[in-house]
């Protein structure tokens, strides 16, 4: 029987198997996921903004792509998995009221999604990590599951269905 760990907003969660990681409600934010297949050991973050710089309180390292990564990565390295085997998915980073935020706001704050998406990929290249699948951008929200004994991730969503990556 597998542990279901629930991922909530600025948050992330790193296990084994039989366990299996989950997060619902991503929009613009993003799910990054890090995998071991060799250990069977992986993490899930659901970041929120793609810098530090855009908010007071940078306490919580789960809030942005260089910071989860980074967390995850080193309690991946401490449950036995190596950073040399590492695998990335990323899901969300939806620009959910595109047209609204645009016209309103600017693009600065309509970006979010695609702002999060750019810095997770310029991190995971910098350190070597190969993004073997995505299921990013678009106009929908998105919950995704982590299955700790193979790396599959599941995307669902009402537009697009069920997707594995």
């Amino acid at each position: 029987m597998s542990l279901e760990i629930v991922v909530k907003i600025a948050d992330l969660a790193v296990a084994r198997e039989p366990s299996v990681i989950t997060t619902h409600g991503l929009g613009s934010c993003l799910a990054i996921v890090l995998y071991d297949p060799q250990a069977r050991v992986g993490g899930l973050a659901h970041v929120m903004l793609p810098s530090p710089d855009l908010v007071r309180d940078q306490g919580n390292p789960a809030k942005f792509p260089v910071t989860a990564i980074a967390s995850m990565m080193a309690e991946i390295e401490r449950m036995g998995g190596s950073r040399f085997r590492l695998q990335a998915k990323l899901a969300g980073g939806a620009r959910m009221f595109g047209a609204l935020l645009a016209s309103s706001k600017g693009a600065n704050t309509a970006n979010i999604g695609t702002r999060n998406v750019q810095e997770a990929r310029a991190e995971l290249e910098r350190l070597g990590i190969p993004i073997v699948a995505e299921d990013t951008g678009s106009d929908y929200g998105r919950s995704v599951e982590l299955l700790l004994s193979n790396g599959t991730v599941l995307v669902r969503s009402f537009k697009a269905g069920l997707r594995e990556l």
